[in-house]
């Protein structure tokens, strides 16, 4: 089953980050001016006078986060993170994480499993109000009857079976979905709740995929 991607559009703040750690460079002008920030700055209002609002897709996507910010600058400079500043960014994302208000993490793994499967939402053809799906397929095998995934992400295969689904685990696996960045600061994966992507209900039910025992992800 081929797997739609929405991605380039959800995940915008990430490709100004790359173009911008391409195209910036990191000395000083003759006139003692940070090129990489006039670089920064050219490069952000290329992309600004590019986009335009269209249904689901904001132009509030080109802000990058604080974190985004230094991901950036690591990127840019091909130095790793400062660990200080790696674990403050990634303990006030952990911190920022909202969890179920009922205590409740699992929903309906057949629900979840078509929103992993789903590509939709968020993208200029999506009208305002579209329900987003994960497109978890994109990155991750989950099921291993599944022929087609991508393998940017670890396997999630058994996901449930071999970690069973105690506090801890549920609390882990909830926080990673919603911001993936409390855990690996400069990670690929959406901050699938942090950003709107998905609602706590959506997620509930990835959750049910991922760990419930009846779920295909678990046989």
């Amino acid at each position: 089953m081929i797997k739609n991607s929405f991605f380039c559009g959800v995940i915008v703040a990430g490709v100004v980050s790359v173009l911008i750690a391409g195209c910036a460079n990191t000395g000083k002008s003759s006139a003692g001016v940070d090129d990489a920030a006039v670089n920064d700055t050219a490069v952000r209002a290329a992309l600004v006078g590019s986009f335009r609002e269209t249904a689901s897709a904001k132009l509030d996507r080109l802000n990058q986060t604080e974190l985004q910010v230094a991901c950036t600058d690591s990127s840019r400079t091909g130095k790793p993170l400062d660990e200080k500043v790696r674990d403050a960014l990634q303990g006030k994302a952990l911190a920022a994480v909202k969890y179920p208000a009922d205590g409740t993490y699992l929903g309906d793994w057949k629900r979840g499993e078509a929103i992993a499967q789903s590509g939709r939402g968020l993208q200029f053809s999506d009208a305002a109000g579209t329900a987003a799906g994960g497109n978890c397929y994109a990155c991750h095998q989950i099921d291993k009857k599944e022929i087609a995934h991508g393998n940017i992400g670890p396997t999630l295969a058994g996901y449930g079976k071999l970690r069973g689904n105690s506090e801890p685990i549920l609390k882990y696996t909830w926080a990673r979905i919603w911001n993936s960045h409390a855990f690996n600061a400069c990670a690929n994966m959406p901050r699938f709740g942090d950003a709107g992507i998905l609602t706590e209900a959506q997620i509930k039910d990835v959750m049910a995929l991922l760990l419930d025992p009846q779920s295909p992800v678990n046989q």
